[in-house]
């Protein structure tokens, strides 16, 4: 087995925000990150992960309202939760939007919300595959823990063996 260097990716996630809320999430210094959308789907139920997106080029605050959820059934339960993307060491603008890029298709690949269904059919295996995400926080339904490893194919057509005692020695 090799060990290979991931990017590491943490998130830390807080809400529940609503519709109403979105305006105060405007600061144009720290309000940029990826957002999941909770409500009813007349299939899967009531309060049900319904949409991740991302915020990179535009605050949370302005681009979460272009997605028209308004314009939904029953918009005025939707809850909203918002995660910012934190680590020891500050990013540039450009790294910091690529890996919001990242984390978003990743989390949409691993966790297939249904109104996010265009982007649930492909996954671009190279990008992602060593891509490790920690989430944080009010993360609800999303897993604690996403690997690119676990979710591209990159270990699909490795050979492997199941372990056993090599001698004597070695069995505790």
């Amino acid at each position: 087995m090799t060990i290979t260097a991931s990017t590491l990716i943490q998130i830390q996630w807080e809400g529940s925000y609503q519709l109403k809320d979105l305006p105060h999430l405007m600061n144009d210094k720290t309000d940029y990150g990826v957002y999941q959308v909770y409500g009813t789907h007349p299939v899967y139920g009531n309060d049900v992960l319904l949409y991740i997106g991302k915020a990179d080029y535009q605050t949370l605050g302005k681009r979460i309202p272009q997605e028209n959820w308004l314009c939904t059934n029953d918009s005025n339960n939707h809850k909203i939760y918002i995660g910012r993307l934190h680590g020891s060491q500050p990013l540039n603008d450009e790294i910091w939007s690529k890996y919001i890029d990242l984390a978003e298709r990743l989390l949409i690949y691993s966790h297939k919300p249904a109104y996010n269904a265009r982007s649930i059919s492909s996954l671009p295996e190279k990008e992602l595959q060593l891509i490790h995400i920690l989430n944080w926080g009010d993360h609800r339904s999303l897993m604690p823990e996403v690997s690119g490893l676990r979710w591209t194919n990159k270990l699909d057509q490795m050979e492997y063996e199941m372990f056993k005692v090599q001698n004597e020695e070695a069995s505790i």
